[in-house]
């Protein structure tokens, strides 16, 4: 067996997912996740489950009222892809957006 071995823990992967989506321009926050399926990890609006290597997450987001949800969806899974991949070199399979809710900022 080789000494030379890095862990990630799941707590570190749904951080990163989490924590990059929400710095993408739209992205209010995250939901809360209502179910999740058998081996997988969540936490704060993120679910993943990883298998061989890859990991699949599932995020569930509040968007800004004014922006074009499938760019902003788009630009969330490339970029938390992006993360997985360079941040702890894991390979991104599904990136499931799930949007639960607009936010409508209060009228002043």
């Amino acid at each position: 067996r080789n000494p030379d071995t890095t862990t990630v823990s799941p707590d570190v992967l749904l951080e990163i997912a989490r924590l990059t989506a929400l710095q993408v321009p739209g992205v209010h926050s995250t939901s809360t996740v209502r179910h999740s399926a058998r081996g997988s990890h969540k936490d704060e609006g993120v679910q993943i489950e990883i298998a061989d290597g890859v990991v699949d997450v599932d995020l569930f987001l509040v968007f800004e009222s004014d922006v074009n949800l499938r760019q902003a969806s788009r630009a969330v899974q490339t970029s938390v892809a992006r993360a997985i991949s360079e941040m702890v070199g894991m390979q991104a399979g599904r990136i499931n957006i799930h949007i639960d809710d607009i936010y409508f900022p209060p009228a002043a």
